[in-house]
């Protein structure tokens, strides 16, 4: 049950969504929805873009010897694929390249539909390598921790964060009137979700890649038996609004509010769903795909869920490549150049090519130094920002030279992110329609921050 547990008090807890804190709101005219793509377990960033110039290359090549041999020819130069930014400066005349496992990455950049943004990392405050070296620097709480850096991405807070950034940037758009409706589909999940989509009235619903949420214990009572599981879902929910449960016992009676309500979203989500016209995009059927093929889906009956703000949270696990990572590592890339292409190609199906933005997120990066035949936990990291909205066919924020010592590295090309998660989401955040103090109540870390030279949306 504990699918239908976010929907169900979803259900109650957003009827108590206040008002007071909306005022001089952003534009929030139209549909928009952000797509957040966790990547578990902390992608190499050095392995998503690689040098590509001669000298560069050769630099990256005799750091990582020992991968790049059990990656045969796949990283040799001659096979990667060059991305050319139109007039990105963070490269400092060097050349980069995306893994051969992703060519369909590379034409949505080339077309403009997709971006890099590099060195995203947690910060407290802008960290350079002699602060960091000399102990000065006030850092995010337990670097390099799987579990506390997952939370302070999603959060600003390590484990047992309670609040996250996607579920307070909903908030304060539920508390200006948006999705009053239904306002339980405004944060959607497809995995088990940690505080990323949860705020002080925001709560995630989950689904699943076919369908709503579950609940369990009926569905695998009746397995199978479709007319008595409606009959029983019928008797359950009779029993629910009986007079016995309308009584003085407070918790038994929320308790079975947020039990009915549960269902009552739970059929609305599954009766939209079948009246959705059918998508002619086709998505890979890996575990990537259709997850977004779900979120497509859900986007696709919008109007019948009578939602113009949508945030979702999928989520890719196997990336934490301490071995095996030349076998392990392109299979991945692979999968998430399939799934976002059709993605991408579903939103202009549908119409809503600008209208939609997916952007990556992850632990952290990876060391540029091997341990034989994987990487190390790092800090920052690169990640992709993908839709018509974006500012594509350019490179971001910054991409420290494949080298050791150099002024990002915190050791063993470990970098020191130059740009902060706080700073990262605040544009998004911008383009989702919230204004500067709504941002600031959902990033407090944001004021320590200068804003962005060049926006990437």
């Amino acid at each position: 049950m504990k699918a239908l547990g976010a929907s169900a008090l979803a259900h109650t807890a957003l009827s108590a969504v206040p008002t007071r804190f909306t005022a001089h709101a952003a534009d929030r005219s139209g549909y928009k929805a952000l797509v957040c793509v966790f990547l578990f377990g902390g992608l190499d960033c050095h392995d998503l873009i690689l040098p590509y110039d001669a000298e560069s290359y050769d630099q990256y090549a005799q750091l990582r010897s020992s991968l790049l041999d059990q990656q045969g020819t796949a990283r040799q130069r001659n096979n990667l694929l060059p991305i050319t930014p139109a007039t990105s400066t963070v490269l400092e005349g060097r050349q980069v390249a995306l893994p051969p496992e992703m060519p369909q990455l590379e034409r949505l950049f080339a077309q403009g539909r997709a971006a890099i943004v590099g060195n995203v990392g947690p910060l407290i405050e802008p960290v350079t390598r002699e602060r960091f070296e000399s102990g000065s620097a006030r850092l995010p709480p337990r670097l390099f921790s799987h579990n506390d850096q997952q939370a302070v991405w999603q959060a600003s807070q390590p484990e047992g964060a309670q609040f996250g950034w996607g579920g307070l940037f909903a908030d304060a758009l539920l508390a200006s009137g948006a999705n009053a409706s239904l306002p339980q589909f405004t944060t959607i999940t497809t995995e088990e979700v940690g505080p990323f989509l949860t705020g002080r009235f925001a709560v995630p619903y989950r689904v699943s890649v076919a369908e709503a949420a579950r609940v369990d214990f009926l569905e695998d009572y009746y397995d199978g038996l479709a007319g008595e599981r409606a009959e029983l879902l019928e008797a359950v929910r009779n029993q629910l609004t009986a007079s016995s449960y309308r009584g003085d016992h407070l918790l038994e009676r929320d308790m079975a509010a947020a039990f009915s309500g549960g269902l009552e979203t739970n059929e609305a989500y599954s009766e939209a769903r079948q009246q959705g016209i059918s998508l002619s995009t086709r998505f890979p059927p890996t575990p990537l795909g259709m997850q977004l093929k779900t979120v497509a889906e859900t986007i696709n009956v919008r109007d019948r869920l009578f939602a113009s703000r949508q945030i979702f949270f999928v989520g890719l696990g196997g990336f934490d490549t301490h071995s095996a990572q030349a076998r392990n590592l392109p299979r991945l890339l692979s999968q998430i150049d399939g799934a976002f292409a059709a993605f991408q190609a579903s939103m202009e199906f549908l119409g809503l090519g600008r209208d939609v933005t997916l952007f990556t997120a992850s632990d952290f990066g990876r060391t540029l130094a091997v341990n034989g035949d994987g990487t190390d936990h790092g800090w920052g990291g690169h990640q992709i920002v993908l839709g018509g909205a974006v500012k594509g066919g350019e490179i971001y924020g910054s991409l420290p030279p494949p080298t050791l010592g150099h002024h990002a590295d915190s050791g063993g090309g470990r970098l020191i992110p130059s740009m902060a998660v706080d700073s990262y989401a605040a544009e998004l955040g911008r383009w989702f329609g919230l204004n500067e103090s709504e941002l600031s109540a959902a990033l407090p870390g944001l004021t320590n921050f200068d804003s962005l030279a060049d926006t990437f949306i």
